[in-house]
């Protein structure tokens, strides 16, 4: 089952438990796909899943940031609401990779590449996130190649 049809699914479900709350994240899930399927980077109709993966890390990331802004601003009652949201998109993406785990693969793209400086930065970032796509985020991935190049 692709993961439009699960969001789908999810939302008649929803829908019949009138659980308004998981149906907002659902619908925004939905929105954002429905986008990204009728943009010109997509051929035939069909989100591959690594796009999709992106797109709900950013959906995820976007929740997250925007409950940082609530609760420095006092507001946890909209904090709650980014919070939840996030919870229900993470359901959807793959379980993330232990940083150490995410660390030994850098490594190994750092010895593949014989990347030794913080000038490769960009050569090691760009085949480490394609990777490790949707098993971690890019913040990550970006933090621990810098320390490792820097060593």
């Amino acid at each position: 089952m692709s993961l439009v049809e699960l969001i789908n699914n999810d939302i008649k479900n929803a829908m019949l438990a009138k659980d308004v709350k998981k149906l907002d994240a659902l619908r925004a899930i939905k929105a954002a796909l429905l986008l990204a399927k009728t943009g010109k980077d997509i051929s035939g109709g069909e989100i591959p899943d690594d796009v999709e993966m992106q797109i709900l890390q950013k959906l995820v990331k976007q929740r997250k940031e925007s409950a940082e802004i609530y609760r420095s601003q006092n507001r946890s009652d909209l904090a709650e609401v980014e919070e939840f949201q996030a919870s229900i998109i993470n359901k959807y993406l793959p379980e993330q990779m232990p940083e150490e785990e995410v660390k030994k693969a850098i490594l190994k793209i750092i010895e593949d590449t014989n990347a030794n400086s913080i000038k490769e930065m960009g050569k090691v970032m760009g085949i480490a996130t394609k990777q490790l796509a949707g098993k971690t985020d890019n913040k990550t991935i970006a933090g621990i190649v810098k320390e490792l190049l820097n060593q």
